[in-house]
C-alpha cells in the first residue's frame, strides 16, 4: 500500500483515473477555491484525505472568512491537518511581514484544535525554524529543502522531513544525503503532484502513485527492502496526522 502524503488533487481534470491505484493520498488546499474542492474530493473518495490551508503565496488575497472556513472544517474526520502554509522568500518582492502573519494566524487554529500542519518552506527555513518553535504541534515539512543540520533541528521539534521526487534527481544530492544521515522514523513520502515528477517521469506530469519511485530510491540509499520502507513511512504518516486507515 501506498501513501502519498501531500499532493493537490485539485489540479486534475481526470481524477477517477489519477486516484485508481492500492494507496492513500492527502491533499492539500491552498487558498478558498482549492480548500472548497479539497472537501469535495475527500467527502466523494474513500481513499482520499485533506488538509485546508493558505499558501503563502497567496497571502495577498486572504481574508478573516478564509480562516472562518478554516476552522468551520476541521472537524470533518477526512480533514487530517491544516495546510499548505508557510513562508517563501525565493520571489522578489514577496511580502515577508504578510506571509508571517498568516502564517503565525494558522498555526494558532492549528494549536486551538491540536491539529498537524503541512509547511511550505522555500529560501525561509531561518524564520520558519523560529517561528515554529514558539508552538507545541506537530507536522511536516514538505518538499523539505534544506541543510541536514536543519533537519535534525526541525525532527527535534517533532516534525517529519517531507522527501519526494527531487531525491532522485541526479542533482539532488543534498536530499540524498539527508536520507541516508536521518532515521526512517523522521521521513514522510510525498509527490507533490502534479508537480516534480520523480524519475524515470521527469519532465512529465507527477501522480500520486509515483510515490513508489520515491520509496524505491530511499530504500536504494537506505540500503533495505523498500517493503520496509512503505511499512515505516505508512506507520509514520497514520501517527502523525491519525489517518483512520
Amino acid at each position: 500500500m501506498l501513501i502519498d502524503t501531500h499532493c493537490h488533487l485539485d489540479e486534475y481534470e481526470d481524477i477517477d483515473n489519477i486516484i485508481n491505484f492500492d494507496g492513500f493520498m492527502i491533499t492539500s488546499g491552498c487558498d478558498r477555491k482549492s480548500n472548497e474542492k479539497v472537501l469535495e474530493l475527500v467527502e466523494k473518495y474513500d481513499n482520499i484525505y485533506g488538509t485546508l490551508g493558505i499558501h503563502p503565496e497567496c497571502v495577498d488575497t486572504v481574508s478573516e472568512d478564509d480562516y472562518k472556513f478554516i476552522e468551520d472544517n476541521l472537524s470533518n474526520k477526512k480533514i487530517v491537518g491544516i495546510g499548505e502554509i508557510g513562508l517563501d522568500y525565493h520571489y522578489e518582492g514577496f511580502a515577508k511581514e504578510k506571509q508571517i502573519n498568516v502564517f503565525k494566524r494558522q498555526l494558532d487554529i492549528a494549536s486551538k484544535y491540536n491539529k498537524p500542519v503541512v509547511v511550505h518552506s522555500r529560501d525561509a527555513i531561518a524564520d520558519t525554524y523560529n517561528i515554529l518553535k514558539e508552538y507545541n504541534i506537530k507536522g511536516c515539512i514538505h518538499c523539505f529543502s534544506s541543510s541536514l543540520e536543519m533537519a535534525r533541528e526541525i525532527i527535534k521539534l517533532g516534525y517529519k522531513i517531507g522527501i519526494g521526487g527531487v531525491v532522485t534527481f541526479r542533482n539532488g544530492k543534498r536530499i540524498q544525503e539527508i536520507v541516508e544521515n536521518i532515521d526512517l522514523s523522521n521521513i514522510l513520502i510525498e509527490t507533490d503532484s502534479p508537480y516534480l515528477s520523480p524519475e524515470p517521469f521527469r519532465g512529465k506530469r507527477n501522480e500520486p502513485k509515483n510515490v513508489y519511485y520515491v520509496a524505491k530510491k530511499i530504500s536504494e540509499i537506505k540500503g533495505v527492502d523498500i517493503s520496509y520502507v512503505l511499512d515505516v513511512t505508512n506507520n509514520n504518516a497514520k501517527s502523525q496526522f491519525d489517518l483512520n486507515i
